[in-house]
């Protein structure tokens, strides 16, 4: 599917293409990071580490996508809707309402 009306249209396609749970994992450790990140940044007044952020959340998904879903992520057509589902594929980890 290329196109999308909304996201929640999109989501049911996104949980779809992290169905590999090291996939899932994976996303879940970068998205921990770049909370890490933003958190020890804003605390410590080291606002350069900042841009450390991209680079441990995306870094961790496309290792994810590339080596163990062996699909390309969804962010390279749907950058909005696939940030956003990052964010709740996250929640819903930390809840308990998707598995690791």
């Amino acid at each position: 599917m290329s196109g999308f009306s909304s996201f929640a249209e999109f989501y049911p396609y996104y949980l779809r293409e992290h169905g590999n749970r090291v996939c899932r994992r994976l996303h879940f450790i970068g998205s921990s990071l770049v909370i890490a990140v933003a958190v020890v940044a804003l605390l410590s007044g080291q606002l350069r580490w900042l841009w450390l952020m991209p680079l441990a959340g995306y870094g961790c998904a496309w290792i994810g996508h590339y080596a163990f879903e062996k699909n390309r992520p969804a962010t390279f057509k749907h950058p909005f809707y696939s940030l956003l589902g990052d964010w709740v594929m996250y929640g819903q980890m930390l809840r308990g309402k998707l598995s690791f």
